[in-house]
């Protein structure tokens, strides 16, 4: 174990560990008196999310505390051992818990990944709460940031991203990803130079529908890298740069703003910025949970 910790400070100081330091501190997501949900669903990628925080507990000087769960939606026994196998392996305390989620996502016809996602958002929420946390923590990382924003845009007709942290509105409980700037390619190599392999998509839903909507971002992903190999941090920067003079209409919250609203008061004016009061911040989404 002590080979596979000192691996993340080592081999991948510069691609992990100082990434998950500076998600840390850029959107300040890990505070003094914080006491986090460290939430695991038994992939790599909120594994290696344990393992860091874990370390920066014990040697950064943030004072904070952390409970590792993990929710069983109805994992199969072979994806439940293995990761009961590789908390052990990785010396994470877990505590496991026991839901009927995918049993229930399993009546849902039309939309069951978006049930389950609410599903489990919300029980993580609440549960949460219940051990007397304020934050909880997913593994999502810079990939999965990317790929939501185009994702977005071609499916979903609208500009957003995927925050680095989020307040519910039903809970007192902040979601911070401090895994937010460590990319995935990255994640894959640790998990090989350790020899350790986490469980896949459990959902049977998912593997019976055949390639989702993430998976085809992904394939059109890495045709644009072949031409363009800039084209991730591209699209990141595209949702900290956003200029709102230059859209037609955008919302915040359920208050929408249309260009044509002061277009003629901007003209009188020369270099009047017609959006000179409102002050764009990325931050502004709220979670949706159930």
């Amino acid at each position: 174990m002590n080979n596979i910790d000192n691996s993340i400070t080592s081999e991948f100081s510069k691609s992990i560990w100082s990434k998950f330091r500076k998600s840390i501190e850029q959107y300040k997501l890990i505070e003094n008196s914080d006491k986090i949900a460290v939430c695991i669903s038994g992939g790599k990628d909120s594994m290696l999310m344990a393992k860091c925080i874990q370390r920066l507990q014990k040697y950064a000087e943030i004072n904070f505390s952390v409970e590792y769960i993990v929710m069983d939606p109805g994992y199969t026994a072979e994806n439940r051992s293995k990761i009961i196998s590789n908390a052990e392996k990785l010396g994470i305390p877990i505590k496991i818990y026991d839901t009927r989620i995918f049993e229930s996502v399993a009546k849902e016809k039309k939309h069951p990944c978006f049930l389950c996602a609410r599903l489990r958002r919300g029980w993580l929420y609440k549960t949460a709460q219940n051990l007397g946390c304020n934050k909880i923590s997913l593994g999502h990382h810079f990939d999965d940031v990317i790929e939501t924003i185009l994702m977005g845009m071609l499916y979903g007709s609208q500009i957003q991203t995927m925050m680095p942290k989020l307040h519910s509105e039903n809970y007192k409980v902040q979601l911070i990803r401090p895994m937010y700037l460590v990319r995935e390619d990255d994640i894959i190599k640790w998990t090989e130079y350790n020899n350790i392999s986490f469980i896949q998509c459990a959902c049977m839903t998912t593997q019976n529908k055949g390639q989702s909507k993430r998976a085809e971002i992904k394939q059109l992903l890495n045709q644009l890298r072949a031409l363009n190999p800039s084209v991730d941090m591209n699209i990141f920067r595209s949702v900290e740069n956003v200029n709102l003079q230059t859209l037609i209409s955008y919302h915040r919250g359920e208050k929408y703003h249309h260009f044509l609203d002061d277009f003629d008061e901007g003209m009188s004016i020369k270099g009047t910025n017609r959006f000179s009061d409102t002050k764009i911040k990325i931050d502004f989404f709220k979670d949706k949970d159930p």
